[in-house]
């Protein structure tokens, strides 16, 4: 994540999680610590897993204290062990106290997404297909949580509902079929926008790719069907499956051919990463 990013997208965020824990003060650091007193903790990872987030760890202390300093032996994208040094913060004890439930929050859930991402891309290896999120992300946390499937391993499906073109059973329904939907988006939408169709069966399959979708998505199909799907689409469009997709059955689809699987489970179900500041004390 880079400085302007940081600031444009996420310092606004990262200051109403503060918010959300200090309403109006720290009582508990205020009641013994009256004043400023320079000191140092240190981070300490407790589980097996990959790191993501270290920079928005960071921020949350800068955001209090510009004086905080963090030094990390680490970056993102590492693998990390139980036990492992990762990283100390510097600065006033009353900033360490405040910023670090805040703090570990994000990277503890950053780093169980990546964590999660990481195990499952290693299910995919030597196959095609790549692994995709999607909007069944935290409100509030996508930025972060798509940043940490990138960190694991995956890759970002659409950012939002400004960012792409995805015809849902729903939106088919309201538009009246298939073909009638694909032919308003490409009348509607602007040209470099692909159109992305959202199927549930052969027919559906064969009426996306006469209408020209440009990415054909095999929802919650049988494996039989899939493959068949993939014969009649023919390269005339890329393909994607979704449906239920986790770590303990992506293993059926891997043989499919298709170019993308999508898994909401990456952001929704990925456990956290335990993580810890410890060993607090004045230097």
């Amino acid at each position: 994540m880079n400085q302007i990013t940081t600031k444009l997208q996420m310092d606004h965020l990262i200051m109403e999680a503060l918010r959300e824990d200090i309403s109006s003060e720290d009582v508990t650091t205020n009641a013994v610590m009256r004043e400023a007193i320079a000191g140092e903790v240190d981070l300490i990872c407790k589980q097996d897993g990959i790191i993501a987030g270290l920079g928005v760890f960071k921020r949350v202390f800068e955001l209090l204290d510009e004086d905080t300093k963090v030094e990390f032996y680490c970056k993102d994208g590492d693998e990390v062990k139980n036990g492992q040094l990762m990283g100390k913060v510097f600065g006033d004890i009353r900033v360490l106290l405040s910023g670090e439930r805040v703090a570990l929050n994000y990277l503890q859930r950053m780093s169980g997404i990546a964590t999660y991402t990481h195990s499952v891309t290693s299910l995919l290896k030597g196959s095609k297909t790549k692994l995709l999120d999607t909007r069944k992300t935290t409100p509030n946390m996508r930025i972060f949580e798509k940043y940490a499937v990138r960190v694991g391993g995956g890759y970002n499906h659409r950012y939002n509902l400004s960012d792409g073109v995805l015809l849902k059973d729903n939106h088919i329904g309201a538009a009246g079929s298939v073909t009638k939907a694909v032919q308003m988006a490409k009348e509607y939408a602007p040209f470099v926008r692909k159109i992305e169709v959202e199927v549930e069966n052969l027919d559906m399959v064969r009426e996306a790719v006469d209408a020209g979708a440009d990415i054909i998505m095999l929802d919650n199909m049988t494996p039989e069907d899939m493959k068949e799907a993939i014969r009649i689409i023919d390269g005339k469009a890329e393909t994607e499956c979704s449906g239920n997709v986790t770590k303990e059955n992506i293993g059926r689809l891997t043989e499919i051919g298709v170019d993308y699987i999508s898994s909401g489970a990456l952001t929704h179900s990925a456990p956290i990463l335990d993580i810890s500041l410890k060993n607090l004390h004045a230097v």
